[in-house]
């Protein structure tokens, strides 16, 4: 199982894609919330196997939860890899594939996407079908084809769909977010905070401000796909050395921002809207649940309920 999230770069045709591979398991859904929060199109990877699928879609299931869980984080886009195709009964089998993409169709249209804008892909990741390649155990699949307001797209591979996806308008005219994934402490540079880039820009020369805490310090440089680069902005994953401040004093879900430009600052209290899933009990004024709030993990308390 994956228990932490992994950072992996590759270039396609078109895009730079990061890949940040969250959790699928139940116990590490914190983690798992940290890697989606920053990301601009869900892979969701349901394995074809026989009662596996079944295990992953059940009530309880994993697959059902993080769909949910990418499209209340605000991942509108959505590709669907069915994968094991190989360990099918009989293998690569045209009948598993439809009635699978069947089932989870009817599940994330309840969830709030459009199946007809989400590509099904068939693959296996061990044997590579269909993954950079069209494969040839699947005559039957004549490909993928998806429809939304931006135009359509068609294609027989996962590297085709990524090719596919729509880049986010950038809003690099707010000011500077940068929700901090983690924390490095790299021999001969010093402290490199790590994350995506919200809003804004973000250069070296700023003064920025970390919030909560209201730390404040100057970022010598910023790198992303091991490149220094002039200027960051919304999408970028990036690496920045900022001066005279320890590893120690920073973490994971604290933001940076402009000090010069509405900086942020942490929040006593808000009004929330709350979606309620699977949860046992009562929940009245009091209940104290954890907040997962970009890349931070907070402990709050609902003071009030004030409609339902």
């Amino acid at each position: 199982i994956t228990i932490d999230i992994a950072l992996w770069k590759f270039e396609t045709s078109k895009y730079y894609v990061t890949i940040i591979d969250a959790p699928g398991h139940r116990d590490f859904i914190k983690n798992m919330i940290t890697g989606t929060s920053q990301a601009d199109c869900a892979v969701l990877i349901v394995a074809a196997g026989t009662g596996e699928f079944e295990a992953g879609i059940s009530q309880n299931g994993q697959t059902r939860e993080h769909a949910l869980l990418a499209f209340t984080l605000g991942v509108k886009q959505l590709i669907v890899g069915v994968n094991k195709m190989d360990s099918t009964e009989p293998p690569y089998s045209e009948a598993r594939f439809e009635e699978i993409k069947k089932e989870v169709s009817s599940y994330i249209k309840k969830i709030g996407y459009n199946p007809a804008a989400v590509p099904f892909v068939p693959i296996s990741g061990w044997h590579g079908d269909n993954m950079l390649e069209a494969s040839d155990k699947m005559p039957w699949f004549k490909g993928w084809a998806i429809e939304r307001k931006e135009g359509k797209a068609d294609g027989k591979t996962l590297i085709e769909a990524l090719d596919a996806i729509l880049p986010p308008s950038r809003p690099t005219d707010k000011p500077l977010r940068l929700p901090l994934q983690d924390v490095y402490k790299i021999g001969g540079i010093g402290t490199v905070p790590v994350g995506r880039v919200e809003t804004g820009v973000l250069k070296p020369g700023m003064v920025v401000t970390f919030a909560p805490v209201g730390l404040t310090t100057e970022v010598k440089s910023v790198e992303m796909h091991h490149e220094a680069l002039q200027e960051a902005v919304p999408g970028d994953n990036v690496g920045f050395n900022v001066k005279n401040v320890s590893v120690k004093e920073l973490r994971r879900g604290y933001v940076a921002g402009d000090s010069k430009n509405n900086p942020p600052r942490g929040a006593a209290d808000f009004i929330a809207q709350v979606i309620v899933l699977n949860h046992p009990g009562q929940i009245a004024n009091g209940y104290t649940p954890v907040l997962d709030c970009h890349t931070a993990h907070i402990a709050c308390k609902f003071a009030e309920i004030k409609e339902k």
